[in-house]
C-alpha cells in the first residue's frame, strides 16, 4: 500500500487534490498505545456504520462523502482495490473546526469523574444523586479540544468553544450535534441499543457546516446493549473494551513500554463485537468486502 499523507492511530489518509482518501484500517489502539495485532474487519465496520448513519441524518447537515466505489479513487490507487474496498471513504477536503462536538446522554466516562469530584460535568451543573450511568435529560453538549496526535483533548464549556470559533458556529455545531444525537438515540432504542455518548466533527465544505470524519461508530461512541441497561454498574458496551478488560486485568502489562500481543480469543470475540454492533444498529447482514490486514 502507498504512504500515506497523514497515519493516525488507526486510520490512514491520502490527500488527492481538493479531496482525501480516508482509509479505516483494523488498528486498534488502547491506553494511547497502537497494538501489533489488527481486529479483523474493525475498520470495514466503522466505514459501513458510517455510511449507514450519514445517510439517515442527511437532512439535518450535509456530509464530507464523495464515494465508496473503488473505481472512483484516483487511479494509483488501483492496484489497492482488494484492501481498499469496504473500508475506504473518498471525501470532500473541509476546514476542520478545532472543536470535538461530544454529546452525552448518559453520564460515565470523565464524565461520571468530574461530576462525581464536583457536580458538574463540563462546568455544567447537575442535580445531586447521580450515578454511573445515569440518564441526562436532556442531553448535554460537551466540547472538547481537538488535540494534536499524541496529545490528550481537554473538555471545555461552551463559553470557552466559543471563544475559540466564535458565538454563531459554536451555537451551530451544539444545535447540529443535539439533534444529530437525538435522531440517532430515538433510531437506536428501536434496535435495541443506548448511545450513551459520541463525538462528532465538523468543518466547512464551501462555507457550509458539513459532518466529516467517522460518524457514530464503535470508535466514536458508547453503545450499551439495552436489554441489560442497569443505572449504578459499569455497561458492557460493543466496543474495544474487551481488549482494554484483558490487557488492565490478564496480560500482566502495566501500561508502559511494549503492549503485549492479544490472544487469538480476545481478537475474535472483539471482531465479532463489531460486527455485532454493525448488524443491531442495521438489521443488516455484515458482509466483509476487504482484504483485513
Amino acid at each position: 500500500m502507498l504512504a500515506p499523507d497523514t497515519q493516525g492511530k488507526v486510520r490512514d489518509i491520502y490527500d488527492v487534490g481538493d479531496r482525501l482518501l480516508l482509509v479505516a484500517t483494523d488498528r486498534i489502539s488502547a491506553f494511547d498505545f497502537v497494538l501489533a495485532d489488527p481486529i479483523p474487519y474493525k475498520g470495514e465496520v466503522l466505514t459501513k456504520l458510517s455510511l449507514f448513519w450519514f445517510d439517515l441524518v442527511a437532512d439535518i447537515v450535509p456530509n464530507h462523502l464523495i464515494s465508496t466505489d473503488v473505481a472512483d479513487f484516483p487511479e494509483e490507487f488501483a492496484p489497492y482495490a482488494s484492501y481498499l474496498r469496504g473500508r475506504t471513504m473518498l471525501v470532500n477536503k473541509a476546514e476542520v473546526f478545532p472543536i470535538e462536538c461530544i454529546v452525552r446522554g448518559y453520564l460515565t466516562g470523565s464524565g461520571i469523574k468530574e461530576y462525581n469530584a464536583k457536580g458538574t460535568v463540563c462546568g455544567i451543573e447537575l442535580p445531586a444523586g447521580l450515578t454511573e450511568a445515569s440518564k441526562l435529560e436532556p442531553p448535554l453538549f460537551t466540547p472538547s479540544t481537538k488535540a494534536a496526535q499524541g496529545e490528550h483533548d481537554e473538555n471545555i464549556s461552551f463559553e470557552q468553544t466559543v471563544d475559540i470559533i466564535g458565538k454563531k458556529d459554536a451555537e451551530d455545531l451544539k444545535r447540529i450535534s443535539l439533534d444529530l444525537y437525538s435522531t440517532a438515540r430515538d433510531y437506536a432504542a428501536g434496535r435495541g441499543i443506548i448511545i450513551a455518548d459520541t463525538k462528532f466533527e465538523f468543518g466547512t465544505v464551501n462555507g457550509v457546516t458539513t459532518l466529516i470524519d467517522e460518524v457514530l461508530t464503535c470508535d466514536s461512541s458508547r453503545f450499551w446493549p439495552a436489554d441489560s441497561y442497569e443505572p449504578g454498574v459499569l455497561q458492557p458496551s460493543f466496543d474495544k473494551q474487551i481488549v482494554r478488560n484483558w490487557l488492565e486485568n490478564e496480560s500482566g502489562w502495566d501500561k508502559t513500554g511494549e503492549p503485549p500481543r492479544l490472544p487469538r480469543e480476545i481478537i475474535e470475540l472483539t471482531s465479532a463485537k463489531y460486527i455485532e454492533a454493525y448488524e443491531k444498529i442495521t438489521g443488516e447482514k455484515f458482509v466483509g468486502e476487504s482484504d483485513v490486514a
